[in-house]
């Protein structure tokens, strides 16, 4: 990656104070090294009526794919090859933004001891950069740098090949500025948008980047007609943290309209007092959806398939509705923490006679799992490797057979949304997959055509109108044989009569499903 600045001067401005600026001599090559590679600072020309500093940016592709963890650009898994050959040691990006603010710091921030009044001053500037990716071509390189200062702003797409021109053009540009502008300005624009224009970062966004941001934007971004657009592409489409940056610009536009400091008009808030109302939590959110599935079913025994902790049993346990709750999990010791949650040894003998815990997996089919009026699978089928995902859905679709079955499990388009998640990353470390809406609404449809249920879906959290719910829940309902949903339990408490047909259709399906596996 290649970058000059280039400034003029007299006998009396000496051009060469450019090295002051940069805190750089002209007279001496210097090297530094970074996390991905190594930046050489130089002058290809150094007098009093023109001077030019140059940046060469070496990148390490072998540091920068450790550094990565094997992940490729944006956190998404490369082929093996295109981890090491692709266009990162030569195309300005956020790496050459990085080297900026490692090599040229005192500069990016206006300090400069030896000629304050040069660092404070617009100086005649010409910056190029050779091969710059522009993801909207020059225009958008023009719309970007047009309201900035800049009396000239000159990008010239690339050919894909010179030979070839009906090839057309590739996505990189000639980059050259020209103008009068303080120095640290300059800088700041390019810091930022570098990785703009590529529309891409070599590091997983934290929240801190809304302060760099803030910092290097300061004096231009506020007004900046493409504000949006920049904030949006810097912080790698953050939602939460592009939201947050816009409302953090929209104070600062406010306060300089009115000539104010920003504290002066964000002090809606007293810092002593917490009074910012906290989110509910997503767990919570999918326990009150889960129960209020439950109850629209008409369901009294419940059965919770790998109820963990006992979260959901203990949710059941307040609603007397719930006359036998039963927690199915193979894991010994979740089962131990949740007797203590629900501290079975000291509870009432009538409440204890309503819970059960006992020790099972939900790959094979138990007696004992049977005549439910429902099942709850909370966020328990992304733990199972896909080829155990068929003798899960027999032995609780075909063989358990309760009458209303809930599943819910993580929307991995909602996964984007997610600020401390980063990307390609699963939800939890133990996640075998996680399923887009369409996964998961055509497993459920085959799922429920396959074993005589109909199915509906229901969004879990805000229902993004771009990537969906956070959790998606499905709940499943035993069909009679004219399609109609089965009622749970008549007036009395006896079976009704969709009871009593399915019950020897239950039995013909365990038959065949023992075959089956026989076989």
């Amino acid at each position: 990656m290649f970058l000059t600045i280039s400034t003029t001067g007299n006998s009396e401005r000496p051009a060469t104070d450019l090295g002051f600026l940069l805190h750089k001599h002209p007279e001496k090559a210097q090297t530094f090294s970074t996390s991905h590679g190594t930046a050489h600072v130089f002058y290809p020309e150094a007098s009093a009526e023109r001077c030019t500093a140059a940046l060469l940016l070496e990148v390490d592709p072998v540091a920068l794919v450790r550094r990565g963890k094997g992940k490729g650009r944006g956190g998404a898994p490369d082929a093996a090859l295109a981890q090491y050959v692709n266009d990162r040691p030569y195309a300005a990006s956020s790496l050459l933004s990085v080297a900026m603010s490692a090599v040229f710091k005192s500069a990016l921030n206006g300090v400069c001891h030896a000629r304050p009044e040069r660092a404070q001053a617009p100086l005649p500037l010409r910056i190029e950069v050779p091969a710059l990716p522009a993801r909207g071509g020059a225009e958008l390189v023009r719309k970007l740098f047009g309201p900035l200062g800049w009396t000239s702003v000159d990008a010239v797409a690339v050919p894909l090949d010179e030979r070839f021109p009906e090839w057309g053009d590739s996505r990189y540009v000639r980059l050259v500025l020209e103008g009068e502008l303080r120095m640290a300005d300059a800088l700041r624009q390019l810091y930022v948008l570098l990785p703009v224009l590529d529309d891409a970062k070599h590091y997983w966004v934290a929240p801190d980047e809304v302060d760099k941001l803030l910092r290097a934007g300061e004096g231009w971004l506020a007004a900046h007609p493409e504000q949006k657009l920049i904030t949006s592409r810097y912080l790698s489409r953050r939602w939460g943290l592009t939201r947050q940056a816009m409302q953090r610009l929209e104070l600062v536009r406010l306060a300089e309209s009115d000539d104010l400091d920003v504290e002066s008009i964000d002090n809606a808030v007293d810092e002593t007092t917490d009074t910012e109302e906290k989110p509910l939590p997503l767990a919570e959110q999918r326990r009150t959806a889960i129960l209020d599935a439950l109850r629209a079913a008409g369901a009294n025994r419940v059965l919770d398939l790998g109820c963990g902790q006992g979260q959901l049993v203990q949710a059941l346990l307040k609603d007397a509705g719930f006359t036998q709750i039963v927690g199915v999990d193979v894991s010994m010791r979740a089962l131990t923490i949740a007797s203590r949650r629900l501290k079975l040894d000291r509870m009432g003998e009538r409440q204890a006679g309503r819970v059960t815990l006992q020790q099972g997996s939900l790959t094979y089919t138990d007696k004992r799992l049977k005549g439910y009026d429902a099942a709850v699978l909370s966020e328990v089928i992304e733990h199972l490797d896909l080829p155990r995902l068929p003798a899960l859905e027999y032995a609780v679709f075909g063989s358990a057979r309760p009458r209303t079955v809930l599943v819910t499990t993580p929307n991995v388009e909602y996964n984007v949304r997610w600020e401390s998640l980063p990307a390609g990353h699963a939800r939890h470390g133990d996640h075998r997959f996680e399923w887009t809406r369409a996964e998961f609404r055509a497993w459920a449809r085959e799922v429920a055509q396959r074993h005589g249920y109909g199915v509906e879906f229901v969004p879990v959290g805000p229902d993004d109108p771009e990537v969906g719910p956070p959790t998606q829940m499905a709940v499943f309902t035993m069909t009679a044989a004219d399609g109609s949903p089965t009622r749970s339990r008549d007036g009395s408490g006896n079976p009704s009569t969709n009871e009593s047909t399915n019950e020897s259709t239950n039995e013909s399906m365990n038959e065949t499903g023992k075959e089956a596996k026989a076989a």
